[in-house]
This record gives structure tokens, C-alpha cells and sequence, in this order.
């Protein structure tokens, strides 16, 4: 199945560089079981959402394990890809983005011409690519417009699809700028969270006081922020790692956390007998 990287701070920015690279089981080496594509998705300095992205896997993707050293940010979302629907493409490749967030998902959701009959010609404006995930994310979007809340609005459209749509797995990473919602749905592939406190080397403070000038020392100091970090895999062996309950949306809102579990089971549940050969091979 594909495997989701989800981290925010709510606040200060900082590398993932140890989860997606460096880590016993960092995204990177998932990839070399993923390899339908990759990509990293974070906010930029003017809160806007970046995405890098490559139909190939992410161990031999430059850009990915470049950026993956150098950026920063305090809210990251990453994804690498087993394709299910659609062929590895870049348009196929999560995250995605549309009105400013960032959406990757893992799983299959079947119905896909009614979820279209769903969306107006607005709401398909931002679909590129032929996958579930991308069609989903339009119609989550979609509520949160009708809505004007985004929790509300991915809580109405996760309703909907689980009452109307044969749904196998819906585990998705929703972020805005400094917010994150993560959900496992129902219970077919796992979700793990974990409040972790990191160190960031800092910029540097100035000790000039009574020194020549152009021979300012600079005294390196480091700076910790505490994160939350979502991921379909525990990625070391911290034993803190909690795997969220089936149905369980986990909102993280800068230091903040909340749970809720607002939906019913499915009424369309898949199994895998139900699934195609390419999307069995994929969810395993």
C-alpha cells in the first residue's frame, strides 16, 4: 500500500530530514517497496503550499532526497506511491493541492462516476490526474467550501462517501498552514502518531561586545520544538508511537491535539476480493 508522512510544529520551522531519510525506517526506504512515485509537500514562507513531485520512487528521486536535507518548514506532508488507479504519473503523484492545502491518501475508494456526478465544473477545475485519492480530495474540498470549516467540511464528505460509495480504506493527511488533520477509516490499514520533541540548530547569536570590528563571534545555539508526526508506518523503535483507533480523526491545530470519532462503518465495505489484481497487489 502507499505510505504517508505527515509533521507539524504548528509554529517553528524546522528539517524532516530524519524521518523521511535517516530514520531506521524513513520514507526513503519505504520506497524501495512504493516505487510508483514520490513527493514532499511543505509551506512556504508565505504560507503557501510547495509540492515536489516525480512518478518514480523515492530513493532514486535527486530532487526528493535534496529537499528533503535543505527545506524547512513547520508543517510537511509526504507521500510514496503503490499505484492502485491511475499510472505512475506526475499528476498522479500526492500530495496534492488545492485552496491552499495539501492531500494525500492511502487506500481505495470505488463509485468513482458517482463521486464525479458530485462535483460541479468549479470543483473539477483542479483535477489533473485520473486518481480516487485526487477525485476525493476535490470533493472534500468542495465541502469545506459549502461548509466554511474545514473540519466540518472533511467530516461532511467522509460521511457521504462511507454512506453512498464502496469503500476499501480512506486513510488521508489533510494540512493547511500550521494545521493537520490525519485519519484512519476505517480500520483496514493502520495510522501512527507521535509527539516528538526535536532540536534545531538555530541562526546564531552575536557576542560583538568590545571586539574589533569584522571579527564578531558568532555562538552557535540550538532551538527545540515540539511536533507531531503521522505516519503509516512507526518509522523508529520510540515507544511512544500510538496507532490511531479505526475511524479515529486525530486534529493537530499548532500545540493543540484533539480526537474525535465522528463516523459510522462503511456501508459499502470492500475486501479484498473485491478489489483488481493491480489494486489487491497494492493495498497488501
Amino acid at each position: 500500500m502507499c505510505r504517508l508522512f505527515g509533521m507539524t510544529t504548528g509554529g517553528p520551522r524546522v528539517h524532516a530530514t530524519f524521518w523521511l531519510l535517516d530514520a531506521v525506517d524513513s520514507l526513503r526506504s519505504q520506497s524501495r517497496r512504493m516505487p510508483d512515485g514520490t513527493g514532499l509537500g511543505w509551506f512556504s514562507l508565505g504560507e503557501e503550499p510547495v509540492r515536489d513531485r516525480a512518478p518514480i520512487a523515492a530513493y532514486e528521486d535527486a530532487d526528493f532526497n535534496s529537499e528533503a536535507r535543505t527545506v524547512v518548514s513547520h508543517t510537511f506532508i509526504s507521500h510514496v506511491r503503490y499505484a492502485s488507479t491511475g499510472v505512475p504519473d506526475v499528476h498522479n503523484s500526492h500530495p496534492f493541492v488545492m485552496d491552499d492545502r495539501l492531500f494525500a491518501h492511502n487506500g481505495v475508494v470505488k463509485g468513482l462516476d458517482v463521486l464525479d456526478s458530485w462535483l460541479t465544473d468549479v470543483d473539477r477545475a483542479q483535477i489533473r490526474g485520473q486518481t480516487d485519492s485526487e477525485l476525493v480530495f476535490a470533493y472534500i474540498t468542495a465541502e469545506i467550501r459549502r461548509q466554511g470549516d474545514t473540519t466540518s467540511g472533511l467530516i461532511a464528505a467522509v460521511r457521504r462517501i462511507a454512506a453512498e460509495l464502496p469503500v476499501y480504506a480512506l486513510n488521508v493527511l489533510l494540512a493547511e498552514s500550521r494545521r493537520m488533520w490525519a485519519l484512519r477509516y476505517p480500520g483496514t490499514h493502520r495510522l501512527w502518531a507521535l509527539r516528538h520533541e526535536l532540536t534545531e540548530p538555530g541562526e546564531g547569536r552575536r557576542l560583538d561586545a568590545g571586539r574589533e570590528p569584522g571579527r564578531l563571534k558568532v555562538a552557535a545555539h540550538r532551538e527545540r520544538a515540539a511536533s507531531c508526526v503521522l505516519a503509516s508506518e512507526r518509522l523508529d523503535d520510540d515507544p511512544d508511537w500510538r496507532l490511531l483507533a479505526p475511524g479515529e480523526l486525530l486534529v493537530v491545530d499548532g500545540p493543540d491535539t484533539s480526537s474525535m470519532h465522528p463516523f459510522d462503518a462503511p456501508a459499502h465495505v470492500l475486501t479484498v476480493d473485491d478489489l483488481s489484481a493491480a489494486e489487491s497487489t497494492s493495498q497488501t
